[in-house]
This record gives structure tokens, C-alpha cells and sequence, in this order.
């Protein structure tokens, strides 16, 4: 992979230069000393893969990263040495398009040893994925038939969510306009790390005045709560409407999948259910959208415009999976009207 560094500290370039050269199957491109110079490059010579510094002079790696995610977009990996600091900037250049966020290794000792193999382990994994998703996909086989579980009465009605790149910023933008006494739960996925995730989980809560919590094993969904996918694990429900976490495969690009909670949420939920699919680079959770909506569910795809990454609703809309594409400003009043009976 074609690699870009953007970090005005030298002897963080010379880390990260020589993390690359040592994997022997990455190649380093060109190197930004500030985000202003990282959107000229990325005109001039497109990478696999941007490693975004966050505090820099002039132009800062979010700016620079909604920059390059609006003229020139392409896979961009947040590499910062202060992670509890910059928490708040790196949740911002994730609403922006940024695809995830790791700590920059050490020089020397094993804990920079363990992050180097982390930052290489990201790389890698965005090496993985699919390209964005084109306007007529292959048309998927027909699955199995599924014959969703009775519906239990009174059960609470879930608005099942997935979003990736540009995620955070959109579910701020939904939580912010949810009322306190929202009548059913929200239960989320989100392509992040783990380690990320209780601080997503905090500045979301922040947003919104509904609960919002990372989801447990065993969690199940109360009216009024927002829950987070919080592990490297595929966020799932099981038997009787229950929350839990299983391992993925080998090859698996997104953990958690928001496909495989879609999915789930067919099989196992037994109350009524809304799913959404919000901004993100890929086609995870197009194709258990449809699954959702071939089953009965009402679905909602958020629009090209108010997209960071217009991939995986765009794929979504191309397999005839959502009953409706909305602007992300406008998805909260529609689950308040789907959940309250004003269709």
C-alpha cells in the first residue's frame, strides 16, 4: 500500500517512516509537515492510506481531514502520541470521514513494539476494504428465508443503527435532536476501536439527553437508552432479545459488522424495529438493511449530501434496501414519528 504521513514532529516522521519500511510491503509516498501541505499532496499523488497527525500549526488534522475527505477522498488512519487529550479532536475528524485512531509508537521498549504492531494491524485492515461502493453492485444471492421471532406485547420498539466513517459527527447530529422520554431504545454500531470506544460512548452522551452506555453481554435494550458497541467483537442480539458478543473470523474487515447485527436483530428481536445506515466508506450493513426491510422492518438511509463518506448508504440504495433516504437533520423527527404511530 501507497502510504501518506502528515506529523510535524521529525523524530515522529522518522517512527512512523521506519514502522513502514520494516513491514517490507508498504511503501512511504510523501510525508505533510502540516495539513494545509497533506491536502496538497493528497491532490498531487492519492495514498492507500493518510496517517493524520491532529495538532499541528496552521491548518490541524481535522480540518485537513474534511479537506482531503471533500476534494480528494481516500482511507485516513488518525496517528497521535496523546490520546486522552486529544479524545474530543480525534471524535471530530471521525465526523469528518477519518476510518479510526491509534496511539504512535514508541521508538524504543515493548510498548512501542505492541503499537507499532497495532498502527501495522490498521493499516492492513484498511488495505482490506472493499472498494466504495458503486452504483449498480453485483446483486446479492437470496438468502435463506427467515421467519422473524413472534413479537412480544409491549415489547419496546429498537431503532437499530450502523455508521462508519463520518459516524460520530452523525450521531451527534440525531442525538442532539432526540427528546428526553424517547419511547424506544437505540442500540448502535459503530466501526471504531475498543479502545476508543468509552470515550465515544462519554462525548456522545454529552450530546444527548438520553442514557448512552457501551452494551454489555447480556444487555437488553430499556426505552430511552442508547447503546454503544464497545469490543473488537461482533455486537449481536441472542436468544430472547439479548445483547452479546461473538468473535469474528480471521478475515473479517469490520469488527464489530454492522451486517451481522442487522441480521440479528431479524432472528432474534421480538419487538418492532426501525434500522438505519448512516455514512461510511464500504458496503457493511447494505446488505442486512435489506435483510431488515425484505423482512417487514421500516429501514432509513442517510443521504449522499449530509454524508462524510457517501459508500455504505449509497450501496444500501443500490440493493433497494431502504424504505427512505434522509437528510441526517431529518432522521431523528422520523423515528419520533415512526415510534409514536405518525408515519
Amino acid at each position: 500500500m501507497k502510504i501518506g504521513i502528515v506529523n510535524d514532529t521529525p523524530m515522529m516522521v522518522e517512527v512512523l517512516r521506519r514502522v513502514i519500511a520494516e513491514t517490507g510491503r508498504h511503501e512511504l509516498i510523501w510525508i505533510a509537515r502540516d495539513g494545509e501541505e497533506a491536502v496538497q499532496m493528497c491532490a498531487w499523488q492519492l495514498p492507500d492510506v493518510v496517517l493524520m497527525d491532529l495538532l499541528m500549526p496552521k491548518v490541524d488534522g481535522v480540518e485537513a481531514t474534511r479537506r482531503i475527505m471533500q476534494d480528494t477522498p481516500c482511507p485516513i488512519l488518525v496517528v497521535t502520541s496523546d490520546m486522552g487529550t486529544s479524545a474530543g479532536k480525534i471524535y471530530e475528524a471521525m465526523g469528518h470521514g477519518a476510518l479510526d485512531a491509534t496511539q504512535t509508537p514508541a521508538l524504543i521498549g515493548a510498548a512501542g513494539k505492541r503499537d507499532a504492531a497495532a498502527l501495522i494491524e490498521k493499516i492492513d485492515n484498511l488495505g482490506r476494504l472493499p472498494p466504495e461502493a458503486v452504483a449498480s453492485p453485483p446483486k446479492p444471492k437470496a438468502p435463506p428465508p427467515v421467519v422473524p421471532p413472534a413479537l412480544v406485547e409491549g415489547a419496546v420498539p429498537l431503532v437499530a443503527v450502523g455508521a462508519s466513517a463520518g459516524g460520530p459527527a452523525a450521531l451527534a447530529v440525531i442525538l442532539k435532536m432526540i427528546p428526553r422520554g424517547f419511547p424506544g431504545a437505540m442500540v448502535i454500531v459503530q466501526h471504531i476501536d475498543a479502545a476508543f470506544a468509552p470515550g465515544m460512548a462519554e462525548w456522545l452522551q454529552q450530546q444527548s439527553a438520553l442514557q448512552v452506555r457501551l452494551a454489555e453481554e447480556g444487555d437488553q435494550p430499556r426505552r430511552g437508552e442508547v447503546l454503544l458497541a464497545g469490543s473488537n467483537r461482533h455486537l449481536v442480539f441472542k436468544g430472547g432479545g439479548t445483547l452479546g458478543y461473538v468473535s469474528g473470523s480471521p478475515g473479517d474487515v469490520y469488527l464489530p459488522s454492522v451486517d451481522m447485527f442487522f441480521h440479528s436483530v431479524v432472528k432474534h428481536w421480538q419487538g418492532k424495529a426501525t434500522g438505519v445506515l448512516l455514512t461510511g466508506m464500504g458496503r457493511d450493513g447494505a446488505a442486512g438493511l435489506k435483510a431488515l426491510r425484505d423482512n417487514g422492518y421500516h429501514t432509513i438511509a442517510q443521504d449522499q449530501k449530509s454524508c462524510a463518506v457517501y459508500g455504505m448508504p449509497k450501496a444500501a440504495v443500490a440493493l433497494n434496501a431502504a424504505s427512505e433516504v434522509l437528510p441526517v437533520t431529518g432522521i431523528a423527527a422520523r423515528l419520533q414519528g415512526i415510534l409514536t404511530g405518525i408515519i
